[in-house]
């Protein structure tokens, strides 16, 4: 037999098992992640703006199957291209999955919370703090890898939870099936990688070390991650490059002081509560420390973000899923035995302001009731991006004027000769611009767009010369450096996009 393979027939921290007050948990926990996923599919079917910028560049790749992307593993594009294949590609069926892995989420953190011990208001604390997270709420409002990462991070978490309360040696094998579909979906997973070992190293679950399993999940975790791991070795290490070049630019002006204070706002301010006493009960309640590891896997991800010096501060956000969960615990511990009526109040303090602040984040307001209801709240446009704003912060500015680029392109590429259309390539200087002829292009009879952004670099010119050439945006004088003759053909007015665009 190996090591740590006895467990008790218990319960959650030693309880009995309840089938009764378990059901109900269960469906708590359940009734709060399809509020979750109702609110996003209504968003998505009655509003949601326009198409996100980087959605149209997933919708790109999906064009383009590979072992790898420049600035991200392959993974999501394979769940895009499936979802695409079922449902097609309007906003609704776009923005399908993202919803459904939020909604998940929220399930797994309130599962998370009950396998700490915790009963139902512990279990409905965690679960409304996921809930509410207006990282969270933004990341499942478009399809991107974050919403599946959020995921993992949570699974991951229950798994070792799990593991650290049953000491059952199946589970390593299914936490490095977990942390390598992870890699395989975004490579800041490699956080959690370095959380688990630091985990292991500075608590007496040490002891796994002695054991092959530890070993185990890691290895599988390398082989469901070598697939990326090879495509940068055949492409000059395209990934790290990428990285440098956005920690250079566009990210140069964040730093550690940012991420670590950005933290009290990208979660919802109301939920700092929740998440602060969840890293006291890891690591100073007695009960808690049976846990300590999962508090581990938090601090090292905050501290190898810090180092950094130029992360963004929603990198670190799936790791509060840890935190939402030990929160909860110890909230229902402090409030609910003294007095009820408490808990009560933090559930309707939590709930209020995640109503409150939702528009924010989800585009579920029409543009001017939102820009109206901002104003009113004192909330400014924000950008992580050092960008000029407008109206709307950037993340909703960047939904807006896709389909009148590719309209106002479609005028002028009908208006050339036929031999001149035969020659005619589309230049986006983003992959924005790009993605947007790609996608609203193709039933105006455009051709694919050319690029020289992230992996469109590595899509290359297609069949185009460079003898006539239609370019979006661009500075004028440059192009007069490289082209024998430069006209402007037309101007897309946008009241809502990003200034530049």
């Amino acid at each position: 037999m190996e090591p740590f393979e006895a467990v008790s027939a218990v319960g959650p921290a030693g309880g009995p098992d309840r089938p009764m007050a378990l059901r109900a948990c269960l469906g708590l926990i359940v009734g709060l992640a399809l509020i979750k996923l109702a609110l996003h599919l209504t968003t998505n079917a009655l509003g949601g703006y326009g198409i996100f910028r980087d959605e149209l560049y997933y919708l790109a790749s999906t064009r383009h199957m590979g072992l790898g992307y420049v600035d991200h593993p392959p993974l999501s594009v394979y769940l895009l291209a499936a979802n695409s294949w079922l449902f097609g590609e309007s906003l609704f069926a776009l923005r399908f999955l993202p919803a459904l892995f939020g909604s998940m989420t929220v399930f797994m953190v309130g599962m998370l919370a009950r396998e700490m011990g915790g009963g139902r208001w512990a279990q409905l604390l965690a679960g409304l703090a996921s809930l509410v997270s207006l990282i969270f709420l933004a990341m499942d409002s478009v399809y991107s890898m974050n919403a599946f990462d959020h995921l993992v991070w949570a699974v991951v978490a229950l798994l070792v939870a799990r593991l650290l309360r049953t000491r059952k040696t199946v589970l390593w094998p299914l936490i490095g099936i977990a942390v390598g579909l992870g890699l395989l979906n975004k490579v800041g997973v490699l956080w959690l990688g370095a959380g688990i070992a630091i985990g292991l190293l500075a608590t007496r679950e040490r002891r796994w070390l002695r054991t092959r399993w530890p070993w185990v999940a890691g290895l599988l975790a390398l082989a469901l991650f070598s697939p990326y791991v090879l495509w940068n070795l055949t492409h000059d290490m395209a990934h790290l490059e990428f990285i440098r070049n956005a920690t250079a630019g566009k990210y140069s002006g964040l730093s550690a002081w940012t991420f670590v204070t950005d933290q009290f706002l990208v979660q919802n301010p109301v939920t700092v509560p929740v998440w602060v006493s969840g890293l006291i009960f890891l690591f100073f309640s007695p009960s808690g420390r049976r846990f300590q590891m999962l508090g581990w896997m938090y601090l090292a991800s905050l501290l190898i973000l810090v180092v950094n010096g130029h992360s963004k501060a929603e990198y670190l956000s799936p790791a509060y899923t840890i935190l939402f969960a030990a929160g909860g615990v110890t909230l229902e511990r402090w409030l609910e035995r003294p007095r009820l009526a408490w808990a009560k109040i933090v559930v309707a303090v939590v709930l209020v302001a995640g109503l409150l602040l939702a528009p924010m984040v989800v585009p579920i307001l029409p543009v001017e009731t939102y820009i109206a209801y901002a104003e009113t709240l004192g909330v400014q446009p924000t950008t992580s991006e050092s960008k000029e704003l407008a109206e709307l912060p950037q993340f909703y500015a960047d939904m807006f004027g896709w389909e009148e680029k590719a309209a106002a392109v479609a005028e002028v590429y009908n208006s050339l000769s036929f031999e001149e259309r035969e020659l005619a390539a589309v230049f986006g200087e983003n992959y924005g611009r790009a993605g947007a002829i790609d996608h609203f292009g193709r039933e105006l009879g455009l051709p694919y767009a050319i690029s020289p952004h992230n992996s469109y670099w590595l899509w290359g010119p297609r069949r185009f010369t460079g003898e006539v050439v239609i370019v979006l945006g661009g500075d004028r004088e440059a192009l007069e450096r490289s082209f024998e003759s430069v006209e402007l053909a037309d101007r897309v007015p946008c009241r809502f996009c990003m200034p530049y665009e």
